[in-house]
């Protein structure tokens, strides 16, 4: 049994509570649902508190439900930022059709025919979206929301791994082409084999004597990459990068404060594009693809430099043609 109400506080409606900064709605455990400011009047705590609860309560035992079930759990905090980022932009699709549907009567031929449509514009998102479904469901019939799991069984499409080696030239044509933040930006995430994110919020604490910390967000494998002169060069050239009061980040923006993924994205789209009307080449590869060329170009342990677990990890990004010797001259004389 919970603690009784101080006298002063029985105002507050059943499952509301008073959390560090605001009026909170717990209505079940493992879901807070921020409500108003502790300074808000009576009448708007308990008209917000009115608002949520039949918001909740409309979707009770809904997918809906169970995915806010799931995303508030610790299970799903313990993700990288970004993953969190991709499975809530995922959920808004999958809410359009399977939001208000009962949990229990969702079944795999739903999932397929899903999955089937989905497909016939991306079959890479379909795949994604059904990783979501299966994880929250998972999720789900663990802790006994559900009884059954309508992802298990339901295929996926076949994806093909991206190919696409960056040579030097492309390489030098969009770093002539960016901006200083971006040249910077690029340095570090090819000779480091960093993803964008990692290398977006690097702080100038992790420039240490032995070289750059690196704790990456998706694996979270901690490493320090040592320093080069190339890689030297690169930091010494993120200190011209002009702020209006300074910065602890490596890469910052002008007010100071770290790139968040879509302006960084549109920063680099604008290299690129500069960098194809320039040259008039395609130019057809994404930043991620840097860290495919680091790992393609790097002469010692791939799996180590890369961070990676296993070797067909690395197999994934390791994307040069393979150059192989041909029959020679004195070969050929021996026929």
């Amino acid at each position: 049994m919970g603690r009784k109400r101080l006298e002063k506080d029985k105002w507050i409606p059943s499952r509301v509570y008073k959390g560090k900064s605001a009026y909170e709605y717990r209505p079940v455990k493992g879901v807070c649902i921020r409500l108003c400011a502790l300074d808000a009047q009576k009448h708007v705590v308990i008209r917000r508190h009115a608002d949520e609860y039949e918001r909740f309560n409309y979707n009770k035992g809904s997918i809906k439900e169970l995915s806010a079930l799931y995303f508030a759990s610790t299970q799903f905090q313990k993700l990288s930022v970004l993953t969190r980022k991709d499975y809530e932009k995922y959920w808004k699709a999958l809410d359009k059709v399977f939001g208000k549907m009962d949990a229990r009567k969702l079944r795999p031929e739903h999932v397929r025919k899903y999955m089937d449509l989905k497909g016939q514009t991306s079959e890479v998102t379909a795949n994604r979206h059904l990783s979501l479904l299966s994880k929250i469901y998972s999720w789900g019939f663990e802790r006994g929301h559900v009884t059954e799991h309508p992802c298990k069984g339901v295929s996926r499409f076949s994806e093909k791994s991206r190919t696409r080696y960056i040579t030097d030239a492309e390489y030098m044509l969009v770093y002539n082409a960016a901006s200083l933040s971006v040249q910077v930006a690029m340095e570090i995430s090819y000779l480091c084999a960093a993803r964008q994110g990692d290398v977006l919020k690097l702080t100038k604490s992790q420039l240490q004597e032995e070289g750059i910390y690196i704790k990456q967000g998706k694996t979270g494998k901690e490493q320090i990459k040592a320093w080069s002169t190339r890689l030297r060069s690169a930091v010494k050239l993120a200190e011209s990068i002009e702020t209006k009061n300074g910065s602890f980040y490596v890469i910052p923006t002008q007010s100071g404060t770290a790139y968040t993924s879509d302006g960084f994205r549109t920063m680099w789209s604008k290299a690129r594009e500069k960098a194809r009307l320039e040259s008039g080449l395609k130019l057809d590869f994404t930043f991620h693809d840097l860290k495919a060329k680091a790992i393609s170009d790097y002469d010692g342990d791939r799996q180590k430099f890369s961070g990676h677990k296993t070797a067909s990890q690395v197999a994934i990004y390791d994307r040069k043609t393979e150059i192989v010797q041909t029959i020679g001259r004195e070969n050929e004389k021996q026929r």
